[in-house]
C-alpha cells in the first residue's frame, strides 16, 4: 500500500521540482493542496506533509488570511511529531506554529551559496549537501524553535535549518528547484522581486547553469536520506 504526501503550494512555479521522483520513488502517493483555495484534511492524517516555499510572509495574516490557517493546520501534526518537511515559507510557517519568531532580515538572501552545517546538520541527512552551493531566495528567517537543533546557517542568515527529531525538518533554502531551464520560471515569476532587491537574473541564471545539477543530486540524495531516517 503507497503512503500519502500532502504537499501545499502557495505558487505554481514553486512546486517539489527535484523532489518530486525521489518521493514517487519512495512509495508515496502525492496529494496536491493550493494554499488559500483547497480545503486542508485531518492534519494527522497524510504520512507526509511537505509545504512549500511562496511570496508571501508568516505575518501576512491580515492580507492573506491563509498564513494564520496553515499555522494553525500545522500546530497539532508538529506536536504530534507526524513527518513534516517545510521548505523557506513552509519552514517559516513551521517554526511560527512551533512558537519561534519569524521577523525581516536586514537585506534579503538570494542565490547559490554552500551552508554552514552545524554538528547535528553534518551527522543528519544535510550531510548530503555538504558540498553543493544551495539555492537561497528570502527576505525573512526564523528563529530556531524550542527544543529544536540549528542544523546549518550562512553567513547572511544563521538558522537555515532546524530539525525536531528525525520527522521534523525546516529548510529555510530551496534545495529542491534549482536546474535549468525550469529555474528560468524564478527569474520570470519573480522578476519584480529581483529589480526591487538588484539583483541580476543573468547572474542568477549562471549560477544556476553551475549549481544547478550538483545541487539537484545532492537535494535528491538528502531527501532520499531524511525519508529512510523516519519512524515506522
Amino acid at each position: 500500500m503507497s503512503k500519502s504526501a500532502l504537499i501545499l503550494r502557495h505558487l505554481a512555479f514553486e512546486d517539489l521540482g527535484s523532489f518530486a521522483a525521489v518521493l514517487s520513488d519512495e512509495g508515496y502517493r502525492l496529494i496536491h493542496a493550493e494554499a488559500g483555495i483547497d480545503p486542508l484534511p485531518d492534519p494527522l492524517g497524510p504520512d507526509l506533509v511537505v509545504v512549500l516555499g511562496g511570496p508571501i510572509g508568516v505575518n501576512d495574516a491580515d492580507t492573506y488570511p491563509c498564513m494564520a490557517a496553515e499555522r494553525a493546520w500545522l500546530r497539532p501534526r508538529l506536536d504530534a511529531r507526524r513527518p513534516t518537511l517545510g521548505i523557506c515559507l513552509g519552514a517559516q510557517l513551521m517554526a511560527s506554529a512551533l512558537g519561534a519568531r519569524v521577523a525581516a532580515m536586514p537585506h534579503k538572501e538570494i542565490g547559490f551559496a554552500p551552508l554552514t552545517l552545524t554538528r547535528a546538520g553534518a551527522d543528519g541527512p544535510l550531510g548530503q549537501l555538504r558540498d553543493a552551493p544551495v539555492l537561497h531566495w528570502h527576505g525573512e528567517a526564523f528563529d530556531i524553535p524550542a527544543g529544536a537543533e540549528n542544523l546549518a546557517a550562512t553567513a547572511a542568515c544563521p538558522t537555515q535549518a532546524f530539525a525536531m527529531g528525525p520527522a521534523i525538518l525546516g529548510l529555510q533554502f530551496h534545495p529542491e528547484a534549482a536546474e535549468l531551464p525550469a529555474f528560468e520560471r524564478w527569474l520570470i515569476g519573480h522578476s519584480v522581486e529581483l529589480a526591487q532587491a538588484g539583483v541580476d537574473p543573468n547572474s542568477l541564471r549562471s549560477q544556476a547553469a553551475t549549481h544547478g545539477a550538483p545541487l539537484k543530486r545532492a537535494g535528491q540524495s538528502m531527501l532520499r536520506t531524511w525519508l529512510r531516517e523516519l519512524p515506522a
